[in-house]
C-alpha cells in the first residue's frame, strides 16, 4: 500500500486517513468548500488501517519526505495513532491537544457517527431514502438486535454495513451538510491541510 500511496504524492502536504470513506468526505468538504487540493499540492491517503500509520509517517514525515502532516483518526484508533506519533519523534506524552497542533484529529467515536450527529437523524434518514436505500434501512430496523434502538444507532450501522456503503454515504451525507455545521474534526483537519 506504501509504494502506490507515493506515487500520488508530489506535493506539500499529507493528510493520512484511516480508510476511503474518510478520504471520499474529506475531499467531497474540500470541494464543497472551492477547494483544489491536487492543485494544492495536498493529497488525502488513505492507510487501510490506522495500525499502518507508523509506515505512513516514516515515509512522509521527517525520516522520510518531511512533507507537512495532518490526520484523521477515530476514538478507538487516537492510541496507535499518539503512539506512532511519538515514535516518529514529532512529540512526548502527547494530549489529544497535542496531536491537534500538530495536525491530527479525532472523530468521537467515529466519521459516521460525526455526520450523523452533525446532519440530524431525521436528514440522514431522508439521505438514506433520496438514494433508494430506504427498505434495506427498515430491514435493518426490523433485525432484533436492532430493533428499538436509537435512530443514530442503527444509521450508524446502517453505514457501516453492505459492501462499499460507507464509502459511497461519506460523499452523500457531506454533500447534504450544511457548511456550517461541519463536524469539528472534519473541518480542522481539512483547515491544517
Amino acid at each position: 500500500m506504501i509504494p502506490e500511496a507515493t506515487s500520488r504524492v508530489a506535493g506539500r502536504g499529507v493528510v493520512l486517513v484511516e480508510g476511503i470513506s474518510d478520504q471520499v468526505a474529506l475531499e467531497t468538504l474540500a470541494e464543497r468548500r472551492g477547494r483544489n487540493l491536487d492543485a494544492e499540492g495536498i493529497a488525502v491517503v488513505p492507510m487501510g488501517g490506522a495500525q499502518a500509520i507508523g509506515g505512513f509517517l516514516n515515509l512522509y514525515g521527517p525520516p522520510g519526505l518531511d512533507l507537512r502532516l495532518a490526520g484523521l483518526c477515530d476514538a478507538g484508533e487516537e492510541l496507535d495513532f499518539r503512539r506512532d506519533l511519538e515514535r516518529a519523534g514529532l512529540g512526548s506524552d502527547l494530549t489529544r491537544a497535542d496531536m491537534e497542533r500538530l495536525g491530527f484529529f479525532v472523530c468521537d467515536a467515529d466519521l459516521e457517527q460525526e455526520l450523523i450527529r452533525a446532519l440530524g437523524a431525521a436528514s440522514v434518514e431522508q439521505v438514506v431514502e433520496a438514494r433508494g436505500d430506504l427498505g434495506a434501512f427498515r430491514t435493518l430496523q426490523k433485525q432484533p438486535e436492532w430493533r428499538g434502538r436509537p435512530l443514530e444507532e442503527q444509521l450508524r450501522r446502517f453505514m457501516g454495513s453492505g459492501g462499499r456503503r460507507k464509502i459511497r454515504y461519506a460523499r452523500f451525507l457531506v454533500e447534504a451538510l450544511d457548511l456550517s455545521q461541519v463536524p469539528r474534526p472534519l473541518d480542522l483537519v481539512l483547515a491544517h491541510a
